[in-house]
């Protein structure tokens, strides 16, 4: 697959270790969220995107394998018994565990690595993940394990089965019954992160949290191993072979056979495996229960000795490629970065179509008699090559044992002695007349944005310095005398995004790319041409002041803060991001060159700071008001755009020496990085569950009923929203110091969170109370937020599988405001009166309730709250309400609601299956990783307002206590004909659904932006029998009975 790649690549929070804390309080309204961290290391701003060539190119400092230290190559000297010692096993143990001494590490990681490199040249690094306990290993060998376990296999495969269909009861704490799914309304391009998503509560977000973390348990065993080539070494006359081959290795091997084998071996064991595609690179990676560690790194290791690649799996597996292709032509981010490939020069390999689909890889081929089997298979072996493959393993075995493994296993992949394919000597690519214009753009989504970019110089040999890590530090800034500060007292720009996202799209070995994005207002999409000028003025400002050694220096302290007191990360995505910096770095900085500074060197910044002029920019506009001005398309994706000169007026005004602007400049010291990492002396008795240390009347939870107001859920949003507008500038620093908050308008009240290092965190949590309590807002900044808040709804509304969310949810759920309602009525507008009204009485009577934990004393906790009953001067609560969801009771049978995607332009469908159960015990043996999975929980019973702190251990008991028996008698009865089922199915638009005419993808915006959508309901499908169709929800689930509402306390 192409991959799902973060707009940068870093790390988790820093906050599980000494010197750090979180503190939760509750407040009202439909899962918007706010204050997510925008550190501004590469791209100031994290946005999940799918690329077009998504990968995580690192910064790199001499590709390949570095030399290892002599008696460290594996298969030639070996090791020897391995540090055996006169010390007894204990030492033994140890000594078969010693890691390499030259990897610098966290002093917070407790894994010991080594690395190696095997006699045909592929490169290891090997990760020891046991957990000591007073000096030995407290995990057994998986050898041991296998003769301690002596369970049937057929046993086995019942229990290990966790991989399959996920059953979506998200919700922590609450019956079965209830619903939920985990963030399905996330935004492919980014372009509205600075805004709240509505789609999402806060039980959803912990719900979800749970998942991954289950999914990054420990007890998994994981590998990665990435070959260095991709897209770039496509033939010209087969666009997509290498995505293709990627396909095709995992189509069984010589030794392992069967078609699906791989997969099917991983699934039976608990392990799931993904692949992807970049520029210069192809990632593989796997995860599986530990007993089966061993064999699936010998069925995976196959790909790369003797795939098999039959030619009769060709056609069938196009099919998936092209599947892949046609889920990706709806993404505004995949599609601006064919646009932006297509201006490169003649000859160089971003002109490539990477995707490949079934007419590049099977028709075509076939009418120009190209054998496509033979083909990949030169492909293989020309590319697949042992002496280029970095590998990485993580594993509770003992280094020894993994060095064994590896050296047994890999030491078979076949090395071709060819050099690996280079490109650094295309230089320049995008130096060209058409690259420096004005490009037009017709979006999928509704959305106002500007992109500035700029090609330069490859940067990757200087990740030591990070010079596009200090520049887009500054441009992304948000305090005063910032671009975005300046722009949002203009109404001109919600957000902006600066920098690299490290992509192979925008840094590889010919080119690194620095943009700009600004997410515009109405206003400012007339203004572009002025908000570029602001842009350029700043940059001005940078180049002429030159780079400033104290701002580098509080990036690195920050940088240094967060690496030092990191927390454990998911494995899989941990080895994946390894593998590719093995590819990129010296030995010593595998695990710290993407992270840290090490090197001021100020005529590196002002050498990558000087080559962004006007001149040499290219600027992208996308608006759906471009429509009519937009007469050519993008060959592969179909994106409508125009392109002309910068206008007369701007470009000369840019050639010339322009004037800066005052109110401009370089951020004032940060007051927010932490400096004090002590640990607190404890001022009361320990416990191992959160205790309630202050109650009043006035005490948890901030909540208002939802029938006091008419319109209170889209009040609420946009409440929330012009809060987190309020606060982007003052509450800045803080972000970037490693102190998150966030503010979700959830289902029952207002929910703020904060986290990060304790010294600082009561500063941040005192200024979002404070701009709680002086809350105000100009009739300007109304308007732009509901202006976007209605680009935020109607973007969630044209995603089949956001709609089908919304749609599942309404039938569920009672009383629940869907998004459609949502968009509806901000649609039909809203009164700056009728807001005022709200927050009055939102912030008149409340009832409030935290949860600290982490490096604070008692006194210091019960400061939280104190401070917000002081600042806030509310009544308590007239009543006591209560925060579960209230949800239908289903009939027994199965129920389908099918409607038309809202989406013209989408060729996408989604279907959705629920099953209403009675009861259902998750997995939940798995050790919290870090400070904020614990906190998740515990904060998960405060919102639920159930307070069963001790519930982990609760169902650990519980699941021990289940039966094979059980487990299948529970099944078979919501198999039976009692069983509740409720089918959504979101139908998109095409030919073979019975469309007459099918709209472009890129012209759903002019049709679809001004109209109120409503659903459009489809019978069922003739094969669907014993079925009831529901064709009005509002109806339908008027006769059913509501669920009441309960707690599990025990």
């Amino acid at each position: 697959m192409r991959r799902f790649a973060a707009a940068f690549v870093r790390r988790g929070r820093a906050a599980a270790a000494a010197g750090s804390g979180t503190a939760t309080a509750t407040g009202a309204g439909p899962g918007a969220e706010r204050g997510r961290r925008r550190l501004p290391p590469v791209l100031v701003r994290a946005r999940p995107l799918w690329a077009a060539m998504p990968g995580r190119n690192k910064a790199a400092g001499g590709g390949g394998c570095p030399e290892v230290p002599g008696g460290q190559q594996a298969a030639e000297a070996g090791r020897d018994a391995v540090g055996r010692s006169p010390h007894g096993d204990e030492e033994e143990e140890r000594g078969a565990n010693l890691g390499d001494p030259d990897i610098v590490k966290s002093p917070s990681d407790p894994k010991q690595y080594r690395y190696i490199k095997l006699q045909n040249g592929l490169c290891a690094l090997l990760i020891s993940d046991l957990n000591y306990l007073e000096g030995a290993p407290s995990a057994l060998s998986s050898e041991e394990e296998e003769e301690d376990g002596d369970e049937s296999e057929e046993e086995s495969d019942e229990d290990d089965d966790d991989s399959g269909a996920e059953i979506e009861d998200g919700r922590e704490g609450f019956d079965d019954e209830d619903c939920d799914e985990g963030d399905e309304g996330e935004d492919d391009d980014g372009d509205n992160e600075d805004f709240n998503d509505p789609d999402d509560s806060e039980l959803e977000e912990l719900a979800e949290k749970e998942e991954t973390r289950k999914r990054g348990c420990t007890e998994k065993q994981v590998s990665a191993l990435c070959v260095a080539v991709g897209s770039f070494s496509d033939p010209e006359d087969l666009p997509g072979l290498a995505h293709f081959l990627e396909h095709m290795v995992f189509m069984g091997s010589l030794k392992y056979p069967d078609e699906n084998g791989f997969d099917a071996f991983l699934k039976k064991h608990g392990g799931s495996d993904n692949a992807s595609t970049d520029c210069e690179r192809t990632v593989f990676q796997f995860d599986v229960q530990r007993k089966y560690f061993k064999e699936a790194l010998d069925r995976w290791a196959q790909f790369f000795i003797h795939p098999l690649m039959i030619r009769d799996a060709i056609d069938r597996e196009v099919e998936a490629v092209d599947s892949e292709y046609q889920l990706a032509r709806p993404s505004d981010a995949n599609r601006k970065e064919m646009l932006f490939g297509s201006l490169a020069r003649p000859g160089h390999p971003m002109k490539k179509f990477f995707w490949g689909n079934a007419d590049t890889l099977k028709h075509e081929p076939k009418m120009n008699n190209i054998d496509t089997y033979t083909r990949l298979r030169d492909f293989w072996q020309r590319h697949y090559s042992a002496h280029y493959m970095t590998l990485v393993v993580q594993s509770k075995e003992t280094l020894d044992t993994l060095e064994k493994w590896v050296t047994e296993i890999f030491s078979e992949i076949p090395n071709n002695g060819l050099p690996k394919p280079s490109f650094g000597h295309l230089t320049q690519p995008f130096d060209t007349p058409e690259f420096h214009k004005l490009y037009r753009v017709v979006p999928i989504r509704k959305v106002h944005s500007l992109s500035i970019t700029w090609a330069l110089p490859p940067q990757e040999q200087y990740y030591r310095v990070k010079p596009l890590h200090y520049i887009s530090w500054l441009v992304g800034h948000e305090g005063k005398g910032s671009v975005l500060s300046f722009l949002r007292k203009k109404f001109w720009a919600l957000a902006l995004y600066g920098g690299n996202g490290e992509t192979g799209f925008e840094q590889n070995s010919t080119y690194s790319i620095f943009s700009i994005s600004v997410t515009l207002t109405d206003e400012g999409y007339k203004h572009f041409y002025e908000v570029a000028h602001v842009v350029f003025q700043y940059v001005k400002m940078l180049q002429q002041r030159g780079p400033d050694k104290r701002i580098w220096e509080e990036i690195q302290k920050i940088e240094a803060n967060e690496f030092h007191y990191q927390e454990q990360t998911d494995p899989v995505d941990y080895v994946e991001s390894l593998c590719e910096n093995m590819q990129l770095f010296q030995k010593e900085d595998f695990l710290t060159g993407d992270q840290l500074l090490f090197e001021y060197k100020p005529e590196v910044i002002a050498d990558a700071l000087n080559q962004l002029s006007p001149q040499r920019a290219n600027l992208v506009l996308l608006s759906a008001a471009n429509e009519g001005q937009c007469h050519l398309k993008e060959k592969w994706f179909g994106t409508q755009y125009s392109v002309e000169d910068i206008d007369k007026y701007w470009s000369d005004l840019w050639a010339s020496d322009f004037e800066l602007n005052q109110d401009l400049h370089l951020p004032e010291e940060n007051k927010y990085i932490a400096t004090d990492f002590a640990l607190k002396v404890a001022d009361c008795p320990e416990t191992e569950y959160p205790v309630k240390t202050l109650s009043t009347q006035q005490g948890c939870l901030w909540y208002r009923k939802d029938d006091k107001f008419k319109i209170p859920k889209v009040l609420f949003d946009t409440f929330v929203n012009i809060l987190s507008h309020n606060l982007g500038e003052p509450a800045y620093e803080a972000d970037v110091a490693q102190l998150e908050y966030k503010l979700v308008a959830g289902e029952h009240g207002l929910v703020i969170r904060v986290k990060g290092f304790n010294h600082k965190l009561p500063l941040l949590f005192q200024l979002i109370i404070d701009y709680l309590s002086d809350f105000s807002f100009t009739p300007a900044v109304f308007e732009m937020i509901t202006e976007q808040l209605k680009k935020t709804y109607f973007n969630i509304l044209i995603k089949p599988e956001t709609l089908a969310k919304d749609v599942r949810l309404l039938i569920l759920e009672h009383s629940r405001w869907s998004m459609i309602d949502k968009y509806q009525t901000l649609m039909n507008g809203l009164s700056i009166e009728s807001l005022s009204s709200f927050v009055k009485a939102f912030k008149s009577q409340l009832f409030v309730e935290g949860l600290v934990q982490g490096n604070f004393t008692s006194r210091v906790s019960t400061d939280f709250l104190n401070y917000v009953v002081q600042k806030l001067q509310f009544a308590p609560l007239a009543h006591p309400c209560p925060v579960q969801f209230r949800v239908v009771d289903l009939p027994n049978t199965h129920l389908l609601c099918k409607v038309k995607t809202l989406n013209k332009g989408d060729a996408n469908s989604e279907v959705t299956v629920y099953y209403q159960v009675t009861a259902l015990i998750k997995l939940k043996e798995c050790e919290d990783s870090h400070l904020g999975e614990e906190v998740d929980r515990n904060w998960n019973e405060v919102v639920t307002q159930q307070y069963l702190f001790d519930r982990l251990a609760r169902e650990i008991e519980a699941l021990k206590s289940v039966t094979k028996s059980d487990l299948v008698t529970w099944f078979q009865a919501h198999r039976s004909n009692k069983k509740k089922v409720l089918s959504v199915h979101v139908v998109g638009f095409g030919k073979h659904e019975g469309d007459a005419e099918v709209t472009a993808v890129s012209e759903v915006q002019n049709s679809s932006s001004g109209e109120i959508p409503h659903l459009t309901f489809l019978p069922p499908s003739s094969l669907m029998t014993n079925i009831t169709s529901i064709k009005d929800i509002k109806a339908y689930t008027s006769t059913l009975n509501v669920l009441p509402y309960h707690k599990i306390l025990k």
